[in-house]
């Protein structure tokens, strides 16, 4: 995403979601984590304005805060694909071809492992694994799992997601 996509999405936040969040914790010993949890519901991620509005209401540190963002990898500072497209680079599908899959995934979208499409559409990672090595080489985009692919088979999917809204 480039900085100016980013700028923008940032000058677009309401914090009402994020207030109603923080509202319904606030009295509980405790409560960063679900307030955290809600609020990347809401918005997808946390923007940095919930991260301060948070450490102002739950009168703690933005460092704090910053501190649980990084440590635990569901958390998420960027606005993230409405698609995210998890490409398992397990043994299973690395032998079975998940490189040629991730790279046909680079090529049609322009994004590598971590990285989200300009329109934010699309989110890419590359993942340990997803647990179903019998349907090798497999993705799975949001919910949905797709096995036993091939390098068209991979454009069949994308094109699919790429025409949804």
């Amino acid at each position: 995403m480039t900085e100016t996509a980013q700028q923008e999405t940032v000058e677009e936040i309401d914090l009402t979601a994020a207030n109603r969040v923080i509202d319904k914790y606030i009295d509980m010993h405790g409560s960063l984590m679900p307030v955290l949890q809600g609020i990347q519901e809401a918005y997808g991620y946390i923007p940095e304005e919930t991260v301060h509005l948070t450490a102002e209401r739950l009168n703690v540190y933005a460092s704090q805060i910053y501190g649980v963002l990084t440590f635990y990898a569901q958390f998420h500072l960027q606005p993230r694909g409405k698609y995210i497209v998890r490409v398992c680079m397990g043994t299973a599908c690395h032998v079975k071809g998940a490189g040629r899959i991730a790279e046909t995934l680079k090529d049609r979208l322009g994004i590598e492992h971590a990285e989200t499409t300009e329109d934010v559409k699309f989110t890419a990672e590359y993942v340990a694994c997803i647990g179903a090595c019998g349907m090798a080489p497999v993705i799975m985009v949001n919910d949905a799992t797709y096995g036993s692919l091939t390098v068209q088979k991979m454009d069949d999917v994308i094109k699919k997601y790429q025409a949804m809204d």
